[in-house]
């Protein structure tokens, strides 16, 4: 009797080198005198960076000294959308006096928030006599603006309804103009510069607000430069006239946007992050296009013994084998010598769902020929799934559960040191009756 072991998507020669000495070495301690044998295929038919990934935008970075605007306002509006209060949350505390304990740092990101009935007799070192009122009356204006701007005859309406953006905006409107932060940001723009200031950070929140909600329910489709516009908009009416943030706001949010936003960190790491991941997802997608290639391999190393063997594959491995013995049963050419599959980790079932193996249309059975299938998953596993199911009735297909109790990555790769496995592999050998 021969095990043979195929394994999955993104293993290379040190790793598959480690983990098939493992399967080897539980296999032949079960099953004595067995010949343990691997189909090693990631260096000749996984997938590489043919041109050394000149198409990955940010392979080859630019030098650190010269940022891209466009990217610190990216990740201004990401930290928005996480957070469409944070600019009026800077702008309720800064310049705002230490308290008794409190640590004066230049910018009062560390002072403890005011409640906003203190704000109005608190002398925060901005107030200029006889404006004191110029916070509440931006506020006022937002509080005033239609919840529901006609389609036409309204360039915000207008703009409103083009993007998508209309279904929350009332509710956008409310919960920035209804917030603590707004009425504390209020009360402390008491002069001109402030309140347009106020009134800008105001139109922002609301915007994000409102593409946030839509971005939960998929209803909304906005430009940067409609969103931009959108601002503008909002800001006019709320009496201001800038497209961006006052010098405080940046001041305090600029540079952490870029440091705590996922997306810098993306753009950065694109080059590496993209190699690190192509071996993983680069050999599903070989496969899929060239999947031939491998399945010619695997029926050589299959038929190259004419004995009984025991087909051993893991994630993309068990695909490959599933498709190569459904292809082969299906032109009445049972690969010699296959007596039992053995998947593990496997996402077969799923793709014969989706219509995405290579000989099986979706909802088709297994064809005659096809030998005794044990498929083996974990539910914590998401690469994982159940053949008996999709196979309803066929004694054949048998699923079986090992519970790792690792979450996922890491239960992807740990049905190799389970005992349960190699039991369970074990008592289907016997059941085929396979000597």
């Amino acid at each position: 009797m021969r095990f043979l072991f195929v394994h999955g998507t993104g293993v290379r020669r040190e790793q598959h080198d480690t983990l098939f000495a493992l399967v080897r070495e539980r296999l032949t301690d079960r099953f004595h005198g067995a010949a343990v044998e691997s189909c090693y295929w990631g260096d000749r038919f996984g997938a590489t960076l043919g041109a050394g990934g000149r198409s990955v935008p940010g392979m080859r970075p630019t030098p650190q000294d010269a940022p891209d605007p466009v990217d610190a306002e990216t990740a201004e509006w990401a930290l928005l959308l996480a957070d469409p209060l944070c600019e009026l949350r800077v702008l309720a505390e800064v310049g705002r006096q230490p308290g008794p304990g409190e640590r004066d740092d230049g910018h009062g990101a560390d002072a403890a928030p005011a409640h906003a009935g203190e704000d109005a007799d608190h002398d925060d070192g901005f107030a200029m006599p006889g404006v004191q009122a110029a916070g509440p009356r931006v506020l006022a204006l937002l509080e005033a603006l239609p919840p529901a701007p006609p389609r036409t005859g309204d360039e915000l309406g207008a703009l409103l309804h083009g993007t998508g953006l209309v279904a929350g905006f009332a509710a956008a409107l409310d919960s920035t103009a209804d917030s603590a932060e707004a009425a504390r940001a209020a009360a402390r723009a008491t002069d001109e510069p402030q309140a347009r200031e106020l009134a800008t950070a105001l139109a922002r929140a609301v915007t994000a607000t409102a593409l946030a909600t839509a971005a939960v329910t998929d209803e909304a489709d906005c430009t940067a430069t409609e969103r931009d516009r959108l601002v503008e908009l909002l800001t006019t009416r709320l009496g201001g006239d800038g497209r961006v943030p006052g010098a405080r706001v940046a001041a305090v949010l600029g540079r952490l946007a870029l440091r705590v936003t996922t997306q810098p960190l993306l753009d950065a790491r694109r080059g590496s992050l993209t190699g690190g991941a192509t071996p993983v997802l680069g050999d599903i997608l070989r496969y899929q296009s060239r999947g031939h290639e491998l399945r010619d391999f695997l029926y050589t190393r299959i038929t190259a013994d004419p004995g009984p063997t025991v087909l051993i594959g893991h994630s993309l491995g068990g695909i490959a084998l599933v498709d190569l013995l459904t292809l082969a049963a299906a032109r009445g050419e049972a690969v010699p010598g296959a007596e039992l599959l053995v998947t593990v980790g496997s996402q077969a079932p799923f793709l014969h769902e989706l219509g995405a193996l290579a000989a099986l249309e979706p909802g088709a059975k297994l064809p005659y020929g096809f030998p005794r299938w044990l498929n083996v998953y974990d539910r914590h596993d998401v690469l994982s799934y159940l053949a008996e199911p999709v196979f309803p009735g066929d004694a054949r297909v048998t699923d079986h559960e090992i519970r790792s109790r690792q979450p996922f990555p890491a239960c992807h790769s740990a049905y190799w040191k389970q005992d349960s496995l190699y039991e369970r592999i074990e008592q289907a050998v016997t059941e085929a009756e396979i000597g």
